[in-house]
């Protein structure tokens, strides 16, 4: 074994006949380097951390004590094992020292085979410490990159799944970017209000944005002489293309069971697919549910899709301008929409703007 990879100790201690004996001790078996005083061992400790400290309890300016609890706060230093040397033998300078973090002591004068074998033993746990301790941020390593991979698979089956819903609409990719990115500055702008903060955490806002797509996946399910119908429906087609919302939410939650996942991804996405066609008053679709009973993401979904309905061409209608456009959301406040999301969208209306053009269809 070199030098370089000895074990490395700091021997610390103000009076320099001990720190000739303990480098000349220690000088064979390990890498050495010593220091006179508090301020000199916390330079070299900090600067390249040994693998043990054997430090002196009484020495002049700053004393073992203060040394000690300088290195425990310091996260360079805080896991390194540290020896007191010491004439002090009482039982309660053990206590107080050991209260501080030593890992042992050792009175002085020393006894050459003791200082020895007691060193060689903490050398032994920190080994095992460090060993255990890279392989549990190893196995850290290995979950979150296992993770990323099924998040990447879960992304990926699900834009397959809004592909689906989306070559068989009139809507557009552009449609799905576009309300997701109100229903994301929505959430953001309403976050700031007391009743919603604890809520809309920025976790809570990116699950909502990420499964705002696939809102009207139940059209999959929808005929094609209804779905692509370029006239005004009949009051029977339109009670079958209402059933898209209940169709969703069947679809998304058969998928949580075959992915194994059933947690708060596919439980967001079922809940914007179901109510997103629900009204404040509680004259919507499927379960007419009212008020604040219809979960906020789609509360905001209702907003951002129904604006981004207004001013989209279709097959059977004009594109509405923004301000027409904003002018029917605000008329609804309090009978389609949740007035709280109407107000938002009020103060950040020209960000609608800007994304409307952005993600524009021509």
């Amino acid at each position: 074994m070199t030098n370089a990879q000895l074990p490395s100790i700091l021997a610390v201690d103000d009076t320099p006949a001990n720190l000739s004996l303990l480098a000349n001790l220690l000088c064979d078996k390990y890498q050495v380097r010593v220091a006179n005083n508090g301020q000199k061992a916390l330079d070299l400790a900090f600067a390249e951390p040994p693998d043990l400290i054997l430090l002196d309890v009484m020495m002049p300016e700053m004393d073992g004590h203060e040394v000690m609890r300088r290195l425990k706060t310091d996260p360079r230093t805080a896991r390194v094992p540290v020896m007191f040397l010491t004439a002090k033998n009482s039982m309660e300078d053990e206590e107080f020292g050991l209260s501080l973090g030593a890992v042992d002591f050792v009175h002085k004068p020393i006894s050459p085979p003791i200082v020895l074998a007691r060193i060689n033993t903490q050398l032994q746990i920190k080994s095992w410490l460090d060993f255990l301790q890279n392989q549990n941020t190893w196995l850290q390593q290995e979950v979150e990159r296992r993770l990323a991979a099924v998040t990447r698979l879960q992304d990926a089956s699900i834009w397959v799944m809004v592909s689906l819903a989306e070559f068989r609409d009139e809507c557009t990719g552009n449609h799905i970017r576009r309300t997701q990115e109100y229903v994301r500055i929505l959430a953001e702008e309403i976050s700031h209000l007391p009743q919603y903060a604890e809520l809309l955490t920025p976790e809570y806002i990116e699950l909502i944005a990420k499964t705002a797509p696939l809102h009207d996946i139940g059209k999959i399910a929808i005929p094609d002489h209804i779905l692509l119908k370029p006239g005004k429906l009949s009051d029977e087609e339109f009670i079958v293309m209402k059933t898209h919302a209940q169709r969703g939410d069947d679809m998304l939650a058969r998928a949580g069971t075959l992915m194994g996942e059933e947690g708060a991804y596919f439980e967001m996405a079922r809940q914007i697919a179901r109510f997103h066609h629900e009204k404040w008053d509680g004259s919507g679709y499927p379960d007419r549910l009212a008020g604040v009973a219809i979960p906020l993401p789609a509360r905001l979904m209702a907003v951002a899709d129904v604006y981004d309905a207004l001013i989209a061409r279709r097959p059977y209608k004009e594109p509405m301008t923004h301000a027409q456009a904003a002018g029917i959301l605000e008329k609804g406040s309090g009978q389609h929409f949740d007035p709280d999301v109407i107000a938002a969208f009020q103060g950040i209306q020209d960000r609608f703007r800007v994304i409307a053009a952005n993600w524009n269809d021509q």
